[in-house]
């Protein structure tokens, strides 16, 4: 699954890479324009080096918060709510992960297509001259979950993580073990945090950006 991340470097100017060339003791036998051209290719492979040594466990929320699969969807999405969480995994009987629901799953078996506002939201049902998440009542979450679920291990790194993310249009991404049971979950700002570290790792203290 691993691919290469568009790791562009910040601009630098002329005078950057002659003040750069005047701190190297010595004669130095290049050009501005090789100097650049190798300061981009090395930026890229620092950082890549850096997101493939950190792993899912590393940057992962865990425990996680699961939904039940026989759970009542009125249930649920009090559950997500009460989390200030917008999806969770969903496990079976056995804790094993088995699907995924999200505000898209609820927007879709209310008819919207996300991404959908809460202004559409209260505009439909104005419209409609009722709730359109009535139609959600006394149906579980087996039944509108996103199934089966996109999962990865442990010890999956960073870039093979944003490769998924950017090839199955997830924003969530669960960690599970052998048995396909839930150690954490890693999210699009989890992936963004930790590729925040790579770049700027004297700003970090305790794990927040400072």
């Amino acid at each position: 699954m691993a691919q290469h991340i568009n790791l562009t470097p910040p601009p630098i100017d002329d005078d950057d890479i002659y003040r750069a060339m005047q701190d190297i003791q010595g004669y130095v036998d290049i050009s501005p324009a090789d100097f650049r051209e190798i300061f981009s290719f090395a930026y890229r492979h620092a950082v890549e080096r850096l997101l493939a040594a950190r792993r899912a466990a590393e940057i992962m929320h865990s425990p996680v918060h699961c939904l039940k699969a026989s759970m009542d969807l009125k249930d649920a999405a009090a559950f997500l709510a009460s989390h200030h969480i917008s999806g969770a995994p969903v496990v079976d009987e056995d804790n094993r992960v088995v699907g995924v629901v999200s505000e898209k799953d609820f927007l879709r078996r209310m008819g919207l297509e996300a991404p959908a506002s809460f202004m559409e939201i209260i505009s439909r049902c104005l419209n409609q001259r009722g709730c359109i998440a009535v139609n959600l009542r006394n149906h579980r979450v087996d039944e509108i979950m996103s199934a089966p679920a996109i999962t990865a291990a442990a010890t999956l790194c960073s870039h093979e993580i944003a490769a998924i993310f950017a090839e199955k249009n997830i924003n969530r991404l669960p960690i599970v073990d052998e048995q396909r049971r839930p150690l954490g979950i890693v999210s699009r700002t989890d992936l963004v945090n930790a590729f925040c570290s790579c770049l700027y790792p004297q700003r970090r203290s305790n794990g927040h950006i400072l």
